[in-house]
């Protein structure tokens, strides 16, 4: 859903705390607090707020120093909570306080990673799926066992509530907000520009850490990925991709799923539409020739493909990448 159209920037809060890591909070401040003219749309007005006005202990060895408090925080269109300093100690009833009432003013509420921890504590989350880092998952199901946890996911979206997985995960929401807030073509465009995908395929649980035999060059799924790839112009079945590995088909789709987090013919999707993209940004090459060249069997399944993983056209995608 597009923003409305305000007479005034919509407003996003951070959260930053003592003890905190500075990646996801200037992933935060990278999206919503560089003005982006370029783009000629409304931008956000972004302010860093914490409990103290006193200097913040980061990781990393510095400091930094919040200008606003959680009033303002409160009082945003947008909260996002980008961790808590530790996610078996307690949120403060300062912070729930201001979380409920931003809340309840109609703000969109976001977390990142161990953000998570900090809206299940003011429960927001209950009743709700939402996710956050893979190795926090079961510690979040079990303090708050309202909230249906999905470890899977790299973000949820429960609307007015969002939720993201472990650290680089929140550039795939903070996207997603984005997008939901101004279009494609504006979340494409600020995604080229911090060099980062759009959309990524698969969700978190391709980075579980499991009992498996890490990939290598030698590795049967890793060979039929390697074949996949250097084929993409023809057909590839899960009997082609099977064969490769000398597996059969239902012990590759197990092992496939276990190492990637989504299914093999995803994966060969995903692949030919991001193989599309250099095509669409750098040729002017017909969008039916570009389907052809990257394995699609009709203009209409690559438009099909493309619009559900890149929330836009080839055209338009065109449009907006080829200055």
């Amino acid at each position: 859903m597009l923003l409305p159209l305000l007479s005034r920037p919509h407003r996003v809060a951070v959260l930053a705390f003592d003890g905190m890591a500075p990646f996801e909070l200037g992933c935060v401040v990278e999206f919503f607090g560089l003005p982006r003219p370029e783009l000629d749309v409304p931008w956000y007005d972004l302010t860093v707020c914490a409990q103290t006005l006193e200097p913040l202990r980061v990781v990393g060895g510095f400091t930094m120093q919040a200008a606003h408090r959680l009033d303002v925080l409160a009082a945003a269109d947008t909260v996002i909570v980008p961790g808590v300093a530790d996610v078996r100690g307690t949120v403060s009833p300062e912070l729930v306080a201001a979380l409920r009432l931003a809340h309840s003013r109609g703000a969109r509420m976001v977390s990142i990673c161990s953000g998570a921890f900090a809206l299940a504590a003011a429960g927001l989350l209950d009743g709700r799926a939402a996710t956050t880092h893979w190795r926090y998952a079961g510690l979040l199901q079990e303090r708050f066992p309202a909230v249906e946890v999905n470890p899977s996911v790299l973000y949820v979206d429960g609307g007015d509530v969002l939720t993201s997985a472990g650290s680089a995960a929140g550039l795939d929401l903070l996207v997603h907000l984005v997008r939901n807030d101004h279009g494609p073509n504006v979340a494409n465009a600020v995604a080229r520009r911090l060099v980062i995908p759009p959309h990524r395929e698969g969700g978190q649980a391709q980075f579980i850490e499991a009992a498996v035999t890490p990939v290598t060059d030698d590795d049967a799924v890793a060979r039929a990925m390697s074949w996949a790839l250097e084929h993409l112009a023809g057909p590839i079945s899960v009997a082609d991709l099977a064969g490769v590995a000398h597996m059969s088909e239902r012990s590759f789709i197990r092992h496939f799923k276990r190492q990637t987090g989504t299914s093999p013919l995803r994966w060969v999707i995903s692949q030919r539409v991001a193989a599309s993209l250099p095509m669409l940004e750098s040729t002017e090459a017909p969008v039916e020739e570009i389907g052809a060249a990257v394995g699609f069997e009709s203009p209409v399944t690559f438009r099909h493909h493309f619009a559900r993983a890149m929330s836009t056209s080839p055209s338009a995608y065109r449009r907006a990448f080829s200055s």
